[in-house]
């Protein structure tokens, strides 16, 4: 069963829990030349932001970071300086020594004048995958917390989109575009759509006793229906005013579309497949044509 959005606070503090415990299982059984990221990954998760992303958005996401070619990575380009953001459906795997480890959620903040990333699975995930395996495996949950650490690595925060071939092996680079074109995405309000979620008031007291002040968690969905700019041509019309007689597929791809003091500034931004052309036109063909709906 998917992790729900009220959950995450508490999943939060129960996590912080075994990262703060020096003697608990999570840091007993980490290496000492790791200990440094896992002390960076608790001082950015306790004060990160809370987003939970539907399964629809995820796949948008997916989609859009494969066509992204570089990213920025600095705290104007992402929706909080620090933040953990949580796939309903999870975001693909990591291969560790040929085994599939599912991603499900990302811890991000500052490390050393860079950006830190943590990838995380759950423990209900893990759970799960033990049970499928038939090997009579079972987990100690009180030593293993709700969240578990994956794999953790530094962008490079600078002026310039940097490359995401360009990142090397220690993170992986469908995951972290997935990443990037999340954030990017979670900025156009005509595609996205944003709404708060807050535990009950017992669990906030909970939070607020832990030192966790607002546990309110930002769930981003995906619209349902995505409406053509102004700046397109009228229906029907090309620019120069000539009829259309079809319809046609715009497959979606990324704009560097101009924004800010005088339009002087570039941001990417996705604009959606969508079908355009007079109502009623014959549609034409195409080798393929991919139609996703929620």
């Amino acid at each position: 069963m998917s992790i729900r959005p009220a959950q995450l606070p508490r999943m939060r503090r129960q996590f912080l829990d075994h990262l703060d415990g020096p003697a608990s299982a999570l840091r007993k059984g980490t290496s000492e030349n790791t200990q440094d990221g896992l002390d960076e990954l608790a001082s950015n998760l306790r004060v990160a932001d809370l987003y939970w992303v539907a399964p629809e958005m995820a796949a948008l996401a997916m989609s859009a970071g494969s066509q992204l070619a570089a990213a920025r990575w600095a705290i104007a380009d992402r929706p909080s300086p620090c933040g953990l953001l949580w796939w309903a459906d999870g975001i693909g795997a990591v291969d560790t020594r040929g085994v599939q480890i599912p991603i499900e959620g990302c811890v991000w903040g500052p490390h050393k004048g860079e950006l830190m990333l943590w990838l995380l699975m759950s423990r209900r995930r893990l759970q799960a995958e033990m049970a499928a395996g038939g090997r009579g495996l079972t987990l100690v949950e009180d030593e293993v917390p709700p969240m578990i650490p994956v794999l953790g690595d530094t962008v490079p925060v600078t002026a310039e989109p940097v490359s995401l071939a360009s990142l090397g092996d220690g993170l992986p680079g469908p995951i972290v575009a997935a990443l990037a074109a999340a954030w990017l995405l979670m900025q156009q309000p005509v595609l996205v759509e944003q709404s708060m979620v807050r535990p009950s008031a017992g669990e906030a007291r909970s939070l607020a006793r832990a030192g966790q002040g607002d546990p309110a968690v930002t769930v981003t969905a995906l619209r349902r229906q995505y409406v053509p700019g102004a700046g397109d041509a009228a229906e029907g019309t090309d620019v120069a005013g000539r009829r259309y007689r079809h319809r046609w597929v715009v497959s979606g791809h990324w704009r560097n579309q101009a924004h800010g003091p005088g339009r002087s500034l570039r941001r990417q931004t996705w604009v959606p497949a969508y079908v355009k052309g007079p109502d009623g036109a014959p549609l034409l063909s195409t080798e393929r044509v991919n139609v996703w709906r929620r």
